[in-house]
C-alpha cells in the first residue's frame, strides 16, 4: 500500500489528507490556525492517528497553502493554485472553473477537459470578498459566522451594502443597524456583496458551466445562493470543499512518490 499525505496550511485554517494507493481517502482533518502556528504539525499527527498510521508508513508527504514552505514534515512543496484544481477534479471531474474563497484570498482557477489549469485570477490584497470579510462582519453583528446562512435565508428585504472595502464596509454595517434594519436583511446584504465581489472577479477570467466552490466560504449557503443567481450558474458543492487543497497536494505526493520509484530514487 502506498500512504500519501498532503497538507494546506493557510491563513486561519490547516488542513490534512491522507490517501491509500491515491484512490481511499484515510482521514481529513482540520485545524483552526494556519501559518506561524502549531496547528499544522496538529493536524498532521491527528490525520495520522485517525488513519492509524505512523510517520514510517508515509510514502510522501506534500505542503501547499500559505505556510508550505515551513513545514519541515513536507518533502516538497506545491502551489496552492495546482493543489486546488488537482483535489477537485479528481472530487468533481465535470468542473471547468473553481471558484475558492479562503480566509484572506479568492482564487478563479479554469480548467479544461483533462483537469489542467488553463487559467487563473487571485485577489489577495484586500479582504472583501473573502472569509475574513465574513469574520468581521459576523463580530460586529455579535452572531457566530456560522450561522449567516440561517439568517440569509429567514431574510424577507435584503439590504445593499455598497462599499466593497471591508473597513468603510464596517461602518455602513453599523449604520444599518442603528436605522433598525432587520438582522436578517443585514446579512443576507453582507452575503451578497461578498458574491458581487467574487463574481467580478470570475467573469473576467470567463465562466464556464461545471462551477464548483471550494473554501471555507463555500459552507455559507448563503453566499453560494447570491453568487449562483450572480453568475445564472449552478455551483456544485460538496462537504469535502474545505479540502480540496490538501487533497490535491495528497494526490501531487502518490504522483511524485511513482515517478520517483520508476526513475531508481
Amino acid at each position: 500500500m502506498i500512504y500519501t499525505l498532503g497538507i494546506d496550511i493557510g491563513s486561519t485554517t490547516s488542513k490534512c489528507v491522507i490517501l491509500s494507493d491515491r484512490k481511499e481517502i484515510l482521514s481529513m482533518t482540520l485545524l483552526k490556525g494556519g501559518a506561524g502556528t502549531r496547528s499544522p504539525l496538529k493536524a498532521y499527527n491527528l490525520a495520522l492517528k485517525e488513519a492509524g498510521l505512523s510517520e514510517e508508513d508515509l510514502s510522501y508527504v506534500i505542503s501547499t497553502g500559505y505556510g508550505r514552505s515551513n513545514f519541515s514534515q513536507s518533502m516538497e512543496q506545491v502551489s496552492e493554485l495546482s493543489c486546488h484544481a488537482k483535489g477537485v477534479y479528481f472530487s468533481e471531474p465535470e468542473t471547468r472553473t473553481i471558484i475558492d474563497i479562503g480566509g484572506q484570498d479568492v482564487k478563479v482557477i479554469a480548467l479544461d477537459k483533462n483537469g489542467k489549469m488553463s487559467n487563473f485570477l487571485m485577489n489577495d490584497k484586500c479582504a472583501a470578498g473573502t472569509g475574513r470579510f465574513l469574520d468581521v462582519m459576523a463580530g460586529i453583528l455579535a452572531i457566530d459566522v456560522q450561522e449567516l446562512e440561517e439568517y440569509a435565508e429567514s431574510a424577507k428585504n435584503p439590504v445593499s451594502i455598497s462599499n466593497t472595502c471591508t473597513v468603510f464596509a464596517e461602518s455602513e454595517v453599523i449604520s444599518q443597524m442603528s436605522r433598525g434594519v432587520e438582522l436578517e436583511d443585514l446579512v443576507a446584504g453582507i452575503c451578497e456583496s461578498v458574491a458581487r465581489r467574487v463574481a467580478g472577479l470570475a467573469k473576467r477570467i470567463g465562466i464556464k458551466d461545471g462551477v464548483f466552490m471550494s473554501g471555507g466560504v463555500a459552507q455559507n449557503g448563503g453566499v453560494r445562493h447570491s453568487l449562483e443567481s450572480i453568475l445564472e450558474k449552478d455551483i456544485i458543492y460538496n462537504d469535502k470543499a474545505q479540502y480540496m487543497g490538501a487533497l490535491g497536494a495528497s494526490l501531487f505526493a502518490y504522483d511524485k512518490f511513482i515517478n520517483n520509484k520508476k526513475g531508481g530514487y
